[in-house]
C-alpha cells in the first residue's frame, strides 16, 4: 500500500451491470478507504464472449452507478482498443492518474479464474486487489471476514430477459426501463 490516494479499478463486461456490481462498488468506497472506482467495461472480452454492443453497455454502467458520485464510468477499454486485458488497463490508468495508488476492484467468483488472466501476478503488484465474497464462491486466499455479495449474475440475468421473466429485483430500474427501451437481450423468434 502506498500514502498516495487509492483509486479501485472496476473492470468487467457490465452485461448488464447489476446489483452485485453496485454493492461491490459502495463496499471499495466504504471500506477500503478509496478516493474513487473507475468502472471500465470492458471492450472485447479476452476469453472470446459474445458482448452487448459497447455503447449501450457504457450507457447502463452510467445509469446503475448514478447514485454514487465518487464512480467514474470510463471509456479506456474502447480507447485502447481491441482485446481487453486488465494488465494492460491498470497500467494505462497509472500513467493517466500518476499521483494515486490502484487497487484491482473484484469478486470472488473472478479471482476463482484470475491466474488465466494474462499477467496476473502483474496486475495484483501494481494495483493491490480489494476482494469480496460472493455467494456460491470460495478461494483459499478470501479473507474469511470478507462480506458476501448476494448471488446474482449477469448471464443469468440475460437469460431470464431473454424468456422474458423480471429482473427487477436485479437489476436497477434505471437498467431496467434502458433495455426494454433498446430491446436488449431478446431472443428473436426462430433462434
Amino acid at each position: 500500500m502506498t500514502n498516495r490516494p487509492e483509486i479501485a479499478v472496476f473492470g468487467g463486461s457490465f452485461d448488464p451491470p447489476h446489483l452485485g456490481h453496485i454493492l461491490l462498488a459502495q463496499y471499495a468506497l466504504a471500506i477500503a478507504n478509496v478516493t474513487q472506482v473507475i468502472v471500465a467495461p470492458t471492450f472485447a472480452h479476452a476469453f472470446g464472449k459474445s458482448l452487448t454492443a459497447f455503447d449501450h453497455r457504457m450507457a447502463m454502467a452510467k445509469l446503475a452507478f448514478a447514485d454514487l458520485p465518487r464512480v467514474r464510468i470510463d471509456p479506456i477499454e474502447r480507447q485502447l482498443g481491441g482485446t481487453s486485458r486488465t494488465f494492460r488497463l491498470i497500467e494505462q490508468l497509472a500513467l493517466r492518474h500518476p499521483g494515486n495508488g490502484l487497487r484491482l476492484l473484484i469478486g470472488a467468483d473472478i479471482l476463482v479464474e484470475a491466474e488465466k488472466w494474462e499477467r496476473f501476478a502483474d496486475a495484483k503488484r501494481l494495483a493491490p486487489l480489494i476482494v469480496t465474497g460472493r455467494a456460491g464462491f470460495t478461494h483459499p486466499d478470501l479473507d474469511k471476514d470478507a462480506p458476501c455479495l448476494p448471488e446474482v449474475s449477469s448471464s443469468e440475468i440475460r437469460s431470464a430477459l431473454a424468456r422474458g421473466h423480471s429482473v427487477s429485483t436485479r437489476l436497477p430500474a434505471r437498467v431496467v426501463s434502458y433495455i426494454g427501451k433498446h430491446g436488449l437481450y431478446r431472443v428473436e423468434p426462430g433462434s
